[in-house]
């Protein structure tokens, strides 16, 4: 944010600047779920709904799900909230006691560890080394179990990586919560946009013993270029949506009931402008993976999901541009605003303080230009 800020003054000021940061496509919410918007509007379907949301919205998500995950939940087991990241929040708040135990694989999306510090429960995060392909062993979960772990957040495909679990290693990793006894956060927010033919596995879906300890966490920012919209639901078992519902309606009460009206109709109607969007998104990932890893000094590995792109930059470490010497990657991306005049997000928050986090969703002309800026750029490092 602190980055963005910065880039947004400069824009202000009449700088050129490229921005990679944003973690929202930059497509329109297509035109039939803003006329459902509008439509409630006109309607005046302006007033409190239900707090854990609308009937209608919850049978739609129960409906996605079943097509998508093919899992099975009724409407009961739905909380309807601000975003997936309310949804993690209220999860979190419905299980963390203070002193309890959240396992947290890193990189992780930068909200995660402050929310479950937000509850007073322990961050335990657990590395997922870039060689491994970002993600975590079912060895490396076990290690990190204690007698006072309660969870586990479960991003995928995740952000700020984009790295997505296979059905077998997301198996192996349900073995170990089941065996062991933890409740899994799943936040699938990014579950629509997968490349290279993969074929998305929720982790609900893994059999009956998983999917009770499952709050699978999803919405309609990412899939539908809703980001402004502000609806995520999350789904589970019975009891545990309740306290979550319980909570929201002291905290916070409904979602706004024209949102809601439009996240119906998203979820129910044509699901065709998704492909669209992830055929672009793959296209730009290509481009952008490729241009990355045949510029001296900086890599990656190619993401299989989400839109971003993870660049390790520890080569460029004890080295100096412009008499400035990078010694964090927080250095890198602050020189890289001011002198190459490109947008980007250091990883320190994300728990990957070698990399910095490049977003793909903006233009295949901004990725062009912002490759050429990055080439440029690093030939002046000394």
């Amino acid at each position: 944010m602190a980055i963005d800020s910065l880039a947004k003054q400069m824009k202000a000021e009449g700088i050129d600047v490229i921005g990679f940061g944003a973690g929202e496509p930059d497509f329109n919410t297509p035109d039939e779920i803003k006329a459902a918007g509008i439509r409630a509007i006109e309607e005046n379907n302006t007033r409190y709904t239900p707090a854990s949301g609308t009937l209608g919205l919850k049978e739609a998500v129960c409906a996605r799900i079943k097509a998508d995950c093919h899992v099975e939940y009724q409407p009961s087991q739905v909380v309807v909230a601000a975003g997936a990241k309310h949804c993690v929040y209220l999860a979190l708040r419905a299980l963390v006691n203070p002193g309890d135990e959240v396992i947290l694989p890193a990189p992780y999306w930068v909200s995660y560890i402050e929310l479950i510090r937000m509850m007073g429960g322990v961050p335990v995060v657990v590395t997922a080394q870039e060689s491994a392909g970002f993600k975590i062993t079912a060895q490396q979960l076990r290690d990190a179990v204690t007698d006072k772990t309660k969870a586990i957040i479960l991003n995928n495909p995740s952000n700020p990586t984009g790295m997505v679990y296979s059905r077998e290693e997301l198996q192996t990793l349900a073995d170990v919560c089941v065996e062991k006894d933890l409740y899994i956060i799943a936040d699938e927010i990014y579950s629509c946009l997968l490349y290279d033919g993969l074929k998305f596995t929720s982790v609900a879906s893994l059999g009956e013993e998983v999917k009770k300890r499952t709050i699978l966490i999803n919405g309609v920012s990412k899939a539908y270029a809703m980001t402004g919209w502000r609806i995520g639901y999350a789904l589970g078992e019975p009891e545990v949506i309740k306290v979550m519902s319980n909570y929201l309606s002291h905290c916070a009460g409904s979602c706004c009931a024209i949102s809601q009206a439009a996240a119906q109709v998203a979820l129910s109607g044509p699901q065709d402008k998704i492909e669209t969007m992830r055929q672009a998104f793959e296209e730009r990932r290509n481009y952008l993976v490729k241009r990355m890893n045949q510029v001296e000094g900086v890599s990656c590995i190619q993401p299989e999901g989400a839109f971003y792109v993870m660049m390790n930059m520890e080569k460029l470490v004890g080295r100096s541009v412009r008499g400035q010497v990078i010694e964090t990657c927080d250095d890198f991306s602050q020189a890289f605003l001011k002198y190459g005049l490109v947008a980007t997000v250091p990883g320190t928050a994300f728990g990957a303080p070698s990399f910095v986090r490049w977003s793909y969703a903006t233009s295949m002309e901004n990725i062009q230009k912002g490759m050429d800026r990055l080439e440029a750029f690093l030939k002046e490092f000394q």
